[in-house]
């Protein structure tokens, strides 16, 4: 069983930065890959960012390559997603989730956090 609670949401304006944490707990943690997910309303839930916790590997959506990183805090249990240059369509729900393997589908992770929001004015 894993346990994650993000934090670090809020209110930015738009080009500025926020950092959120998922912070992680559970025996089994050290063997899964953590991803970041958001979802606005009436949309899709979309893929983020993961890292695995073992090797480091990291890999990016799309539409946040470049302004979004990825990185693990292993004496915390701690994964972090910084975010910088902010756009008015970053605005969603996010989630950090916990799977086997580090991959881009929702479907397979296996454990899920509240979420935190976070909301960019233009």
């Amino acid at each position: 069983q894993v346990q994650l609670v993000e934090s670090g949401g809020g209110l930015v304006q738009a080009g500025g930065s926020l950092r959120l944490s998922c912070a992680a707990s559970g025996r089994t943690f050290s063997m899964y890959a953590i991803g970041w997910f958001r979802q606005a309303p009436g949309k899709e839930r979309e893929f983020v960012a993961v890292i695995n916790w073992k090797v480091g590997t990291r890999i990016y959506g799309d539409s946040v390559k470049g302004r979004f990183t990825i990185s693990r805090d292993n004496a915390k249990n701690t994964v972090y997603l910084q975010m910088n240059s902010l756009k008015s369509e970053d605005t969603a729900v996010y989630y950090c989730a916990a799977g086997r393997t580090a991959t881009m589908t929702p479907g397979e992770y296996n454990y899920w956090g509240q979420g935190t929001q976070v909301t960019v004015s233009a």
